[in-house]
């Protein structure tokens, strides 16, 4: 069994970022054969268990991520890349902690045409952490994340040989 996870870190519960995420997930389980719906850890509803030396909430989101095989990563655009949220809670990993995943990056920003970096920023920061991570990433503007299908669709037709491959070899 393939262990799924959607990994959001918007500053805000359920945001938009959150369904584009979902979607994206739903999209990428089609096209590689995950028939079991992902976990979602939701940085937004962690709120500050963030900063808290341990919570069971929090422990059990890393532990989530930690022994997931597909991670996908959304993150808005804030301040020129991704969110502390995501940065706050990765770093609670230990080195090489996504070393057995494989990682799918997800940016949402304002206006694509100042979109650059953050997909690449996701791709660094993961990969850092010993993730496989997928390429092309999905770079989403933020008022395509209420109904993301189109785009998300075309993506994933072109993202998913490279996944069921590495899926294949990190099985």
């Amino acid at each position: 069994m393939t262990r799924f996870t959607v990994l959001v870190a918007a500053p805000h519960a359920r945001s938009t970022v959150y369904t584009a995420a979902l979607y994206t997930a739903s999209q990428i389980a089609d096209r590689v054969g995950i028939t079991d719906d992902p976990e979602v850890v939701d940085l937004g509803e962690l709120g500050a268990d963030l900063l808290a030396d341990s919570s069971e909430a929090l422990e059990s989101a890393l532990e989530r991520v930690f022994r997931s095989d597909l991670l996908l990563v959304a993150s808005p655009r804030v301040h020129g890349t991704y969110t502390g949220l995501l940065k706050v809670f990765l770093d609670r990993l230990p080195e090489l902690g996504l070393g057995h995943a494989v990682a799918i990056p997800l940016a949402v920003v304002e206006d694509l045409r100042n979109s650059s970096g953050i997909e690449e920023d996701l791709r660094i920061l993961l990969a850092d952490l010993g993730a496989w991570v997928a390429e092309p990433g999905l770079t989403l503007d933020s008022d395509e994340t209420p109904e993301p299908d189109k785009i998300v669709t075309a993506w994933a037709d072109v993202v998913a040989p490279g996944l069921r491959s590495a899926m294949a070899v990190t099985a």
